[in-house]
C-alpha cells in the first residue's frame, strides 16, 4: 500500500539553498553593524514557562490569549514555544544577576519564533526575528540609536522608502489620565467595536488602538493623542528623541496610534515602515520597557529594544540584491580517473584555503561536467584530464567572459589562489 508524503507543518516554511544565502547576508550585515556599536550575542532557549510570556507580554493581548504554542508537559508544567525575544532576554538578564555586575548591557539575538496566526505572505508560524536590546539606560539617546542602527542597516541592505513612525506611551505618572480621557470615546464607540476590543477596552483601553478591525481603527480615528497627556519628563524625553533624529537626518513620523502589540511598553514605541513591497507595512519595530524587568523579579532597570522580521526583510532584500546567492569560486572538471582523484585532493586543499569548489565525483563526459558548472554559477572551471596532469598544464577557464589560460600543475592551489585574488 502507497504512503501519502509528509509535508511540512502549516504555516511553517523551509529556507532551502538559494535562499540560505541570502539569509546569511542579511544576518552577516546585521551582526556586524550591531557588534560595532557593542553589542553582543546572546542565546537564549526556544522554550520558556508559560508565565514568563503570560506576565511580559500581557494576558489580554492576541499573542497571549489565541497564539502561543503552550502544552504541558509530563510533569503538568506550562511550557510554551516563544512568540518573541524580549521576555527570554529579560529572564536571562535577571536570572543570571547581570545587574549587579554591570548593569548597562547591549545585547542582540537571531533566531525563530512561534506563534499561531493565520498564515499569509511573509508571515509564518515559525518566523525568525533579529532583536536588539539595551538594559540600564535611561536616557533618550538610547532610543534614538536603534532607530538610526535600524535606519542604517536597511540602507546598507538597500531597501529603500523607510520612514520611522514614532509615539510615546507616557508613564505610570502620566498615563492613567490619557487611559480616563480614551475611555469615554470607547464608551460612546462600543456599538461598532469588535468582540475583542469591547472586552478590552475596560482591562486595557490602550489595546483597542492597536486593533487591526477596520471598524475598530475608524471608530479610533479621531481618538484622543497620548501626546497631549505627556507629565514633564515624558515630554522632555520625547522631545529630546524627535530632536536628535531630525539633527542625524532619519526621517519620521509620529502617530498617535501607534501603541504597538505588547503591553510592556512604555514612552517610546516605534516601528520602520517601508514600501519596498508596495503597501507601506511595518519590517520592524519597538519600544522602551522600562517597568518589565521589575515586574519579572529583577532590580529596577531601564531597557529598551527593537525586532525585526526577518522574513518579510528577506523579501525585500531578495528584490533589491538577486545576486546574492552566488555559486562556488571554482568547478573543477576532472576526465579520466587519476585525473578526478587528483583533483579531488586540489578540492580539499583548496577548500582549506577559503576558496569554494564544486566537482562530480562520477565519471562524466566534458560537456556534462560544463553544463553543471552552468547550473551551480561557478565563476570558473579548472579542466584537468590524464593528459594534462602528463603534461604538467591544466585550463583555467573564466565563466564570466570565456577567456582562459594554462596554469601550471606545480603549486596549483597557490596558482589558483593568486588568481581568485587578482579578480
Amino acid at each position: 500500500m502507497s504512503q501519502t508524503n509528509i509535508q511540512l507543518i502549516r504555516g511553517f516554511k523551509d529556507i532551502l539553498p538559494g535562499e540560505t544565502e541570502l539569509w546569511q547576508f542579511i544576518e552577516k550585515s546585521a551582526i556586524t553593524l550591531l557588534e560595532d556599536f557593542g553589542f553582543r550575542e546572546i542565546r537564549v532557549p526556544i522554550m520558556e514557562k508559560t508565565e514568563l510570556f503570560a506576565r511580559s507580554i500581557g494576558e489580554d493581548t492576541d499573542i497571549v490569549e489565541k497564539e502561543m504554542y503552550t502544552f504541558a508537559d509530563r510533569k503538568n508544567d506550562m511550557l510554551t514555544l516563544r512568540p518573541e525575544a524580549t521576555a527570554s532576554i529579560c529572564r536571562a538578564y535577571i536570572q543570571h544577576k547581570m545587574a549587579s555586575q554591570d548593569p548597562v548591557r547591549k545585547f542582540y539575538t537571531i533566531g525563530p519564533m512561534f506563534r499561531r496566526e493565520r498564515p499569509q505572505k511573509g508571515r509564518y508560524r515559525q518566523f525568525y526575528q533579529i532583536d536588539a536590546e539595551i538594559f540600564g539606560v535611561a536616557s533618550p539617546y538610547a532610543d534614538v540609536e536603534l532607530i538610526f542602527l535600524l535606519r542604517t542597516l536597511f540602507d546598507r541592505l538597500q531597501v529603500t522608502d523607510t520612514t520611522a513612525h514614532i509615539n510615546s506611551l507616557g508613564c505610570p505618572v502620566c498615563r492613567p489620565r490619557f487611559k480616563a480621557a480614551l475611555a469615554d470615546l470607547l464608551t460612546a464607540a462600543a456599538p461598532t467595536l469588535c468582540a475583542d476590543c469591547l472586552r478590552r477596552k475596560d482591562r486595557n483601553p490602550l489595546r483597542v488602538l492597536d486593533c487591526k478591525v477596520p471598524g475598530c481603527r475608524a471608530a479610533m480615528a479621531n481618538a484622543p493623542s497620548i501626546l497631549d497627556y505627556l507629565c514633564d519628563d515624558c515630554r522632555t524625553h520625547f522631545d529630546t528623541v524627535t530632536d536628535t533624529l531630525a539633527r542625524l537626518d532619519v526621517p519620521f513620523e509620529i502617530d498617535k496610534q501607534l501603541v504597538r502589540g505588547l503591553d510592556y511598553y512604555t514612552r517610546t514605541a516605534f516601528e520602520i515602515q517601508t514600501g519596498a513591497l508596495g503597501a507601506q507595512s511595518a519590517v520592524a519595530g519597538g519600544g522602551r520597557y522600562d517597568g518589565l524587568v521589575e515586574s519579572l523579579g529583577g532590580p529596577p532597570t531601564p531597557a529598551i529594544g527593537f525586532a525585526i522580521g526577518f522574513d518579510r526583510l528577506a523579501e525585500i532584500v531578495a528584490a533589491s540584491n538577486p545576486d546574492v546567492a552566488n555559486g562556488p569560486d571554482l568547478f573543477i572538471a576532472a576526465l579520466g580517473d587519476t585525473a578526478r582523484q587528483k583533483a579531488f585532493e586540489w578540492s580539499t586543499a583548496l577548500g582549506c584555503e577559503g576558496i569554494g569548489v564544486s566537482m562530480v565525483y562520477e565519471r562524466k563526459s566534458l560537456k556534462a561536467q560544463m553544463k553543471q558548472a552552468n547550473r551551480v554559477g561557478a565563476g570558473r572551471v579548472l579542466i584537468v584530464g590524464d593528459s594534462e596532469l602528463e603534461a604538467g598544464q591544466a585550463v583555467l577557464r573564466n565563466m564570466a567572459d570565456k577567456t582562459q589560460q594554462e596554469i601550471p600543475i606545480d603549486a596549483l592551489v597557490q596558482t589558483i589562489k593568486r588568481a581568485m585574488e587578482n579578480g
